[in-house]
């Protein structure tokens, strides 16, 4: 465990004032049960709550791996690799996932990381090609579980459980309460912490149904959309093909709407969330990949463009508004042949949108690109060092910095792009000539 000297520390560089009830549980319980089960609703602090326990159990003596996260998804996994970062442990991670160059992850693990992220197919590709021993592994995180079992990743998590020999923490965490957990585990009667039930205020949500006159939605959506006019918006379908079409459709009627699913790739994925951090754009068309595991704050309209298949799924859908006592709206847009589900027939109500609207105002952001970043040990002060000198900005017209390994993302207010990337073009930060161009 963390003296209360080392435990300020870390959140004080987290931003974070104090730990929760549900993660002042967790350490303990963690610390001391050899198995734990930790349910608990999505943005209620659960990546924090696994890795204080896990960051105390890690030695310095160790170079080789002590402790690997499985993840259902990318994002996820370098949203906990944030997160460790921020900690500062002074321990290496690394993470690993599909879609990122292997013979990066492998060079990457020349050192051994003490902490490993990863998605499940990709941390068994890692230990078939031997990149890294499994011998120290003394502790295993199952994050978000239930949707790693739901994506079909149940054989790559046997296979890895099978590798793990010197198991003394087992941790499962989800947000969801119906779990099965499989025998592979080796889970065998942890102490389960159940806060989906627990519920300090009344829910800040609202649900709201809008009907649509035509199958297709698409006009509804975007009166709705007009009618909303600001604030970030989620816009959920059910599949890759109707988030492609709907987004294509959106952007046919002028409105600027980001496009989300697991067949785009990496960098594709990373610009839209940065874009909806951001503010360059408010609306993101994505399938339930967005649901759980990303850094999306201040999300305030969710919109069921499709009915959810099942009740879990509509709450961890809500689950990305209404977060940490702030309030939302969860919209279900609805043709006359659809039928209401039961687990939302009683609590919402209709939403008639009025006949005459306006198109939304657009953004007055952009978000440009830049080829380096914390390995050319770049960083925020030295961005906006470079704007307001070399580009004659002035501090109000930079937004959100979000410096990553490799790149970094920065947004500019609209009508100063054109004159600041004139400015720069022949300019150097830090000594070398970096590419800054509008990110698509």
């Amino acid at each position: 465990m963390f003296t209360q000297v080392q435990l300020e520390a870390i959140l004080h560089r987290l931003e974070i004032p104090a730990l929760n009830a549900m993660q002042q549980a967790a350490q303990a319980t963690i610390t001391a049960q050899a198995g734990t089960v930790l349910l608990s609703p999505t943005g209620s602090g659960k990546t924090l709550a696994f890795l204080l326990p896990v960051a105390s159990f890690l030695r310095a003596d160790i170079k080789t791996v002590q402790c690997l996260i499985l993840t259902p998804s990318r994002e996820l996994a370098l949203q906990i690799e944030q997160v460790w970062k921020k900690m500062s442990t002074g321990f290496k991670v690394a993470c690993c996932y599909g879609g990122h160059d292997m013979q990066t992850e492998i060079q990457n693990m020349a050192e051994p990381p003490t902490l490993l992220i990863g998605t499940p197919g990709r941390i068994k590709d890692h230990m078939e090609r031997n990149s890294f021993t499994s011998k120290d592994i003394s502790t295993i995180v199952l994050d978000e579980f239930d949707k790693s079992l739901e994506l079909g990743f149940d054989e790559e998590m046997q296979f890895i459980m099978g590798e793990l020999q010197q198991l003394q923490k087992r941790i499962l965490v989800s947000a969801t309460k119906a779990l099965v957990i499989p025998d592979f585990t080796g889970l065998v009667q942890p102490e389960v912490l159940d806060y989906i039930t627990i519920q300090e205020e009344p829910p800040a949500l609202e649900i709201k149904l809008v009907a649509s006159a035509e199958k297709d939605k698409i006009d509804a959506l975007y009166q709705l959309l007009c009618f909303i006019q600001t604030g970030s918006v989620i816009i959920f379908c059910n599949h890759r093909e109707a988030v492609e079409r709907t987004t294509t459709l959106l952007q046919q009627k002028g409105i600027d709407a980001g496009c989300f699913h697991g067949g785009l790739e990496q960098m594709q994925r990373e610009q839209a969330l940065v874009k909806l951090r951001n503010g360059t754009t408010q609306f993101l068309v994505a399938t339930d990949l967005a649901a759980r595991g990303l850094d999306i704050p201040e999300v305030k309209h969710i919109i069921h463009y499709h009915l959810p298949h099942t009740a879990a799924e509509f709450t961890h859908r809500n689950g990305r508004t209404a977060r940490m006592q702030a309030t939302g709206t969860a919209y279900l847009l609805m043709h006359d042949t659809e039928t209401i589900p039961a687990y939302v027939a009683a609590i919402a109500t209709t939403l008639q949108l009025p006949i005459k609207v306006k198109p939304p105002l657009p953004t007055v952001w952009t978000t440009l690109f830049i080829n380096g970043g914390k390995k050319e040990k770049l960083n925020k002060t030295d961005i906006v060092g470079f704007f307001t000198q070399k580009g004659k900005l002035d501090k109000a017209d930079i937004g959100l910095i979000e410096v990553k390994d490799f790149v970094c993302f920065t947004a500019v207010k609209k009508q100063k792009v054109k004159e600041l990337l004139l400015r720069i073009q022949n300019e150097k930060m830090k000594g070398k000539k970096y590419i800054v161009k509008i990110a698509r």
